[in-house]
Parts: structure tokens; sequence; C-alpha cells
């Protein structure tokens, strides 16, 4: 893997020369203006502070982006992350916000260096669109006190909305306004001007400019943020101990599983954008070594980010040199703007959350499955998206997967089974090849068709159909399976029964259009074995000459 990464640094750098480093900063800049807002936002919504959304978009952008398996990867603070964490730092403060970053830190390395990045591939896509709509939602309504100006309690998003019936819900209107102001700005700021400078970096400007004319002093701000890379608050060692581990097991494995899929997503979209090869692997390497160094310097988990990836490549983005050139960029506002950064009221980081929130949602595809009535879709999405609001990110993925898959035996389990007599056509056919074949030779030949996946699923069908087969005059069942595309153990333990049980009543039968990764398995399992080598055959002709050929011999006998 080593090998390969400088091999592919060789590769990304060949030809470098000063007109691609200028693109490089250039698109650095860029991407850096995009990322000043949402690092702050993202750091107060995650429920530490915009100094530590400033760390980790300027340290894991630095270091994730040097080691990743791509030249375009923008790491930072994100949305989705941001809504896993507040919970966590309601119920064990930020120290247990540093430790979970640290485990999920190490699992996403060690799931690197083991080369699982393409599990992800294994999650369907309406699960992964139902879990973002959910995130969605649930920054949305992480954002309702800081946009309305209001007091929650509560450790999830649902708990604080329904503690307003009992605390009361009183907006500051000045708040909402300032809120509201930020978020028809970015709605109607022109498309063409935000490619070159943000929307929302324009509207908490002037929000903040509007705020200190006003003299709306009552608005809650972003606050002090420190000049130093090294905050204050950021993980103490002594204070892990195997309890605290324990009880974050839950939130580690979602910040974990939430790295790894948002990272080799936006790996795989943004590979198609600039055309470069993506190396999951490497690239999940570099988000745990992120992680794991994140915690030491205040800063919260990060992943990959599509918003400012995309931004990056728009820009014209040549190298990973762009990524470092948006952290150096980062923290030089962080050290001579810092004194202006903490005026932003926290109304307008919520206008930006609740714009970004509802940008999250991939419309395209939502509208897609609902339109066209997809309901496996529709029943996938739905479910994951309102798992992910009431449960946890972990819990929604799992119960997501699990729905995909129980639909999938759903709509999987049709196995068709029709016996049908061997008709005069074909007679006729095998006649023109020179098989001594005719009608009453034929009718004592039947074929059973089994159409559909034979697993454990389809067991009853199977027994159905092939008990209800008329067995009195046949002398040979010739069963075809062209349409088994797949078997399980379940499946051919089924068929093995019921051709032993109609073997019994002295019926021949011979099977035929086996596909090979399913005869493989009857092998296995024992089928071949039981009706024997000789019984199978490439297709149902076959068979049929085969059976005029043994029952000519009978009859000379």
């Amino acid at each position: 893997m080593v090998k390969q990464y400088i091999s592919d640094l060789k590769q990304e750098f060949k030809g470098y020369n000063a007109g691609k480093l200028t693109k490089d900063i250039l698109s650095g800049i860029t991407v850096a203006a995009v990322a000043l807002p949402l690092a702050l936002a993202f750091g107060v919504s995650s429920g530490a502070d915009a100094a530590a959304g400033l760390v980790t978009a300027i340290i894991g952008g630095l270091i994730i982006g040097l080691l990743g398996g791509a030249s375009f990867q923008i790491s930072g603070p994100t949305g989705a992350m941001s809504a896993i964490l507040i919970g966590i730092v309601a119920q064990y403060g930020l120290q247990g916000v540093f430790v979970a970053s640290l485990a999920a830190g190490v699992i996403i390395l060690l799931a690197g260096v083991l080369k699982l990045g393409k599990l992800v591939n294994l999650i369907p896509t309406s699960v992964v669109m139902g879990f973002t709509s959910g995130i969605a939602i649930i920054i949305a309504l992480g954002q309702v006190d800081n946009f309305f100006g209001t007091t929650s309690v509560g450790t999830s998003a649902l708990e604080k909305l329904w503690s307003y019936t009992q605390v009361g819900f009183h907006p500051n209107w000045q708040a909402v306004v300032i809120g509201l102001f930020v978020v028809l700005f970015m709605i109607f700021w022109p498309k063409k001007l935000n490619a070159k400078v943000p929307g929302s970096l324009v509207a908490i400007i002037l929000a903040t400019v509007i705020t200190e004319v006003a003299g709306f002093d009552s608005l809650a701000k972003v606050g002090d943020i420190p000049r130093s890379l090294m905050l204050e608050n950021r993980l103490d060692l002594f204070a892990i101990n195997v309890d605290m581990i324990t009880n974050l097991s839950s939130p580690i494995i979602s910040i974990a599983m939430l790295g790894m899929i948002e990272s080799l997503l936006c790996g795989a979209s943004a590979s198609r954008m600039k055309d470069e090869r993506f190396d999951a692997n490497r690239e999940l390497i570099a988000q745990g070594v992120g992680n794991i160094v994140l915690p030491f310097f205040g800063g919260v988990p990060a992943t990959a980010a599509i918003a400012r990836t995309s931004v990056a490549i728009k820009s014209g983005l040549q190298t990973r040199i762009s990524g470092a050139v948006h952290s150096i960029v980062l923290l030089l506002a962080m050290l001579l703007l810092s004194g202006v950064m903490s005026r932003l009221p926290l109304s307008a980081l919520a206008g930006v959350l609740m714009v970004t929130a509802w940008r999250m949602n991939e419309w395209h595809g939502i509208r897609t499955i609902f339109s066209r009535r997809i309901w496996t879709g529709i029943a996938q999405f739905t479910i994951t998206m309102a798992a992910t609001v009431v449960f946890d990110l972990t819990i929604a993925i799992v119960i997501g997967i699990a729905t995909a898959l129980i639909m999938f035996v759903w709509n999987a389990a049709h196995l068709k089974v029709e016996t049908v007599h061997v008709d005069h056509e074909r007679v006729v056919r095998l006649n023109r090849m020179g098989v001594a074949f005719t009608d009453e030779k034929a009718s004592g030949i039947l074929i059973t068709y089994l159409n559909g996946s034979l697993f454990f699923a389809d067991c009853g069908e199977l027994k159905r159909g092939m008990e209800a087969i008329d067995l009195k005059a046949c002398r040979h069942l010739i069963i075809s399976m062209r349409g088994v595309p797949a078997a399980d153990i379940s499946g051919v333990q089924t068929l093995m029964e019921t051709c032993a049980a109609i073997e019994k009543q002295g019926v021949r039968i011979s099977i035929c259009g086996v596909q090979q990764s399913v005869r493989t398995f009857l092998d296995k399992v024992g089928l071949t074995e039981q009706v024997g080598e000789g019984s199978f055959f490439a297709n149902a002709s076959e068979a049929l000459i085969d059976s005029m050929t043994k029952l000519d011999g009978q009859q000379s006998a």
C-alpha cells in the first residue's frame, strides 16, 4: 500500500508546474471560503464550539488530504457527524467525544489495513438516501434553539422538540430575523456567483454587520475563538477508563461507520467527477489517522465532505496541495480574524445549517423512487430515515440493511413450477433431427420448468408444485433448471426429497439446463450423486433423445 501511495504521488505530480500550483492555490482559497462558515456552524452544532470546528477543518483537512486515497478529498466537520456528536456531548461531555473519536479512528484505520473499503457497496442506495435525509432532519431540529433564540432540554433532537411543550416556546424575534435573512439570502444568491463567492460566507458577514448596526444585543454569539491549534479543552488520556469505553461503544461504532460511509461515498462520487482512480482502503487509513490525531488538539471527528470536495474540483483542483492550501487559509483566518468571528450570531449559523440540511437530501434520487413508485426503495428510504431520527445511525443502518434484505427475499421468493407434456411441435423437431419419436412415446414424458431462485423462501412453493404433478402415466420426468440463477442448501435439499419420492413411484428423473454455478452447488449438496451424473443434460431436447434411446433399448430387450 505504501509503494502504491508513492507511485500515485509520482503520477499525481508528474509535470507539476507553476500553472498547476496557481490553480491549486486558487482552488484551496475558494474551498476555504466555503469551509469557513460550515466549520464554525458544525463546530457549534456538534455541541462543542466554533473553535473545535475550525481545528477539525484545519488539521483534518491537512492530514487526511495528504494521506488520502486520491488527490481531491477535502475533509473536515460535517453535518452528519454533528448530528451524532450532539447527543454524545449532552451525555458524556466533550471528553466523551474525544475518546469516541480516538477509538473510532482506530476502527477506521484497521478497516483500511484489512482492506474493507468495498463493504460500503453492500449498503443499498435507498438506505444511504434514507439516513442522509434522517440526519438532515436531525440537523434542522437541532438548530431550532439557535434559529429562534429559544431554550430546550434533552439529549436528542426529538427530546428537545418535545420539551417545548413543558418549558414553552418563546422566540427571540431578533434571532428569527437574522436566521431568516441568512436562509433567504442563501436561497436567492445566484448560482453563478456562488461558484466564486459562497453565499453562506456573504450571508453570515452581512448578518453580523446587521446585528452590530441594528444593536441586536440580545442575540447569542459564537464567543471567543482562541488563536491556537491546541485548544484548552482537548483529549485527556488520564480520563479514559474501561467504563467510559464500554458506555461509549455504540457512539464509537456510529462515528466509525459514518466516517467510513460518508468518506467512501464522497470519494466514489468525486472520482467520477475528476475521472481519477480512488483508493478506498488508503482513504480509510487516512481517515483513521486523522481522527486519531484530532482529539489531541481538541477537534471533533472528521469525514470527507462532498460539498467541499466538489467545490474544489470545480474550482480547478490539480493535486492534494489544494487541500493543504485550504487548511492554511483557515488557519490564517483563525489567527487573524478570531475577533470578528467571535461576534457572529448563532442564529446566522443556524440559518446556514438549515439550508445545508435541506440541500443534503438527495432530491433527484428521492423523486425518482417516489414518482416511479418503486415500493422497495420507498420502504427502505422511509424506514431508514425514521430509524435515524428516532434511534441512532448504527441502529438505522442495521434496520435499513435488514429491511433491504427482507424485501429482496420477499421479491425473490417467486419460484414458478410449471409442468407440461411434450408438445407435437417438439416431436416434429426431433424427428427432423433423425430421432424416432412419436406422440405416443411422448405421452409418457413430462417436463417441469423451474423459474426463480431455489432457496429457503421457496421451499414450500417447490414442494407444492412437485407434489401436484400427475405421475399416473408418467415414465420419465425432465426437470428444466435453466431459469434457476441461484440456489441454497434448503432449496436443493427440498428438491432432493421430492426427486426421491418421485423415483420411488418408478419414474425416471433427468435434470437439464443447469447453470454452472448452480451445478457446482448441486454437486456439493449431493443431488448429482442421488440422481446420477448421467441424468444431467444441456437442454430438454438432449434429455428427450436420451429418453427415446433408453426406451427403444428396453423395448428391444
